[in-house]
């Protein structure tokens, strides 16, 4: 376990770093003066002061900040604000600023798909057996064919299908369009129900392995990460309607057990496996996070983007002390949940 918790700790800073950098040097480039930028929260392990910003290292993995001068009430040294405030700044250098966090977020998940698909390789949609006697024979698909798009949607990787089929919990029919031969078909598939294992099946296996070249590399790598973002997306989607419980969720604690089973599973196989898929967890923490902050929630980058965009169609911005407030109680609201999902994840697990 204590390695799993070394593990846990480096993709956390790796991820939360990246984040708080895009801030950072997004407001740097801008003039805006950077108060403080700290990695997790609580007390400070220890802090330095260079060329007017502090650096911290606080207690709790629990994630970090780029504090400007200037926002919710932050001042600078003198205790006024100078030409260096947050709010000071063009509003397009504030926005840029503010929606940096998340873009560095998926420029790095990037770089990260790149490493996994150059190294491993990806599995696409071609079919490479279908099941005798299942829905996929009877709608005419055969081996070899190469899966297009589903219900209208475009699939480039194995795992998109799997996905779809894992969640068409309702058993709907899907309309495949697939190519065989240099020629596009369309047919209508209808899963089947199998009671053992208490979820509809497609009747086939999809998912050739390919070793990709540069350009390859480069175009699988932007499908992987998108389709990390795709599954976070229905997964909150899953959770507003009520799909997913609260034991679906994970924190801090949920994540090291996470890393853990990961780590126990592949470490018989090598230290590189070990290490590849550390860096597949840090991507979809990377997708998921640049995706939450992006929400238009109190607190969030997101919902501090709505405000820049209320200024931009006003014409002037709301009152700073209002929109501190909101973020303020938005922040209240954040450390609420975060709290609840560690004693869940505490009673949960142990």
């Amino acid at each position: 376990m204590a390695v799993s918790i070394i593990l846990f700790l480096i993709i956390f800073f790796i991820v939360v770093i990246s984040h708080e950098f895009g801030h950072f040097i997004v407001a740097k480039k801008n003039r805006i003066h950077v108060v403080e930028f700290f990695i997790g929260m609580g007390p400070s392990l220890f802090s330095f002061t260079r060329g007017g910003t502090k650096y911290s290292l606080k207690l709790f993995p629990l994630g970090g900040a780029c504090m400007f001068e200037g926002e919710d009430g932050l001042v600078g040294e003198k205790g006024e604000e100078s030409e260096g405030a947050f709010g000071s700044a063009p509003i397009w250098a504030r926005f840029s600023t503010i929606f940096a966090g998340p873009l560095f977020n998926f420029l790095t998940a990037y770089v990260m798909a790149l490493i996994i698909v150059w190294t491993c390789g990806v599995t696409t949609t071609e079919v490479y057996s279908v099941n005798e006697g299942s829905s996929a024979q009877e709608a005419g698909l055969e081996a070899g064919d190469v899966i297009t798009r589903i219900n209208g949607k475009n699939v480039h990787l194995g795992g998109e299908i799997t996905v779809i089929s894992q969640l068409n919990t309702k058993g709907e029919s899907l309309e495949i369009t697939y190519m065989r031969d240099g020629q596009k078909h369309t047919t209508v598939l209808d899963p089947v129900y199998d009671e053992a294992a208490g979820r509809y099946y497609m009747g086939i296996s999809v998912g050739q392995y390919l070793k990709c070249n540069v350009p390859q590399t480069f175009q699988y790598s932007f499908y992987t990460m998108k389709f990390f973002a795709e599954t976070t997306f229905k997964s909150l989607g899953m959770l507003v309607r009520g799909q997913l419980s609260k034991d679906d969720v994970a924190g801090p604690v949920g994540l090291v057990k996470m890393v853990d089973e990961v780590y126990d599973t592949v470490k018989p196989y090598g230290i590189w496996e070990v290490v590849i898929n550390m860096i597949n967890i840090a991507l979809l923490l990377s997708v998921n996070l640049g995706i939450m902050n992006l929400l238009p929630l109190p607190a969030l980058d997101g919902g501090r983007l709505v405000f820049l965009l209320i200024e931009a169609v006003r014409g002037k911005p709301i009152p700073p002390e209002k929109e501190g407030l909101v973020h303020l109680a938005g922040m209240m609201a954040i450390i609420v949940l975060t709290v609840f999902v560690l004693f869940n994840d505490i009673t949960k697990f142990f």
